[in-house]
């Protein structure tokens, strides 16, 4: 099967932002990911994305954290203040701390070079696919804002409410687990279900990454968490009674 043939009908209205100062990797990414029907917007600054979002908030962006006029980490941030899409972070960093940075700054995934194009556009589409799965659903528990031990959750905005009335704003990678966490309480969760992944390598630490993530913003002690218990071998609990409405 080709990649032209692969999807299109869920691929042609996705708009992705590519940030990526060198001009070769960034025409080979364009060029894959239109081959695969996304639309496809190439920026090589991050002057240039920022002036972009401006205009339009894209469905997902792809970053390089090398960039010629800013920080990557800072940008992340930046576009997560801006609104709910999702963000791939592509870089020859290979230091673990950098990966775990990333993620801490938002991102929903985090993708080595050089990379595999079919990897790329894998990852491309379980991130969006996160982000789809996060979208307002009227119908199902009669809404789609959940309160849990004192704290609300809305899962259109993404707006995480503390019990003091402290507002925090997730991630879209965090909103899914989250919300996974939220639709299946007091069950034990395996990690290929939380991510999303079903050819998750034993080795991939990004579950607890993102597992740590959440917890922070639930306030929830990492050391003897109430709220997310660790599992051993199995997966992870979420012990809170959860109402909808």
């Amino acid at each position: 099967m080709s990649a032209a043939t692969l999807n299109p009908a869920t691929d042609a209205d996705k708009l992705i932002y590519l940030v990526e100062d060198d001009l070769a990797v960034a025409r080979l990414i364009g060029n894959v990911l239109r081959d695969y029907h996304f639309r496809c917007e190439v920026f090589h600054s991050g002057s240039e994305l920022q002036r972009r979002l401006r205009q339009q908030l894209p469905d997902l962006v792809i970053l390089d954290l090398g960039l010629p006029d800013m920080d990557g980490m800072s940008l992340v941030r930046e576009i997560r203040a801006h609104g709910r899409c999702g963000v791939v972070i592509l870089t020859g960093r290979g230091h673990v701390g950098d990966r775990v940075m990333g993620l801490e700054s938002g991102a929903d995934d985090y993708i080595m070079k050089p990379f595999e194009p079919r990897e790329l556009v894998a990852r491309v589409r379980s991130v969006l696919r996160r982000c789809s799965e996060l979208a307002p659903d009227p119908v199902s528990r009669g809404g789609r804002v959940a309160s849990f031990a004192g704290w609300r959750y809305d899962a259109e905005s993404l707006t995480l409410t503390a019990p003091d009335g402290g507002e925090k704003t997730l991630s879209a990678g965090e909103g899914q687990m989250l919300q996974r966490f939220l639709e299946r309480p007091n069950r034990v969760l395996p990690r290929e279900q939380l991510l999303g992944q079903d050819d998750m390598s034993p080795y991939d630490r990004s579950i607890d990454v993102r597992i740590s993530r959440l917890r922070r913003k639930l306030e929830d002690d990492s050391y003897s968490p109430r709220m997310i218990k660790t599992v051993y071998g199995a997966g992870y609990l979420f012990l809170a009674a959860v109402s909808w409405a």
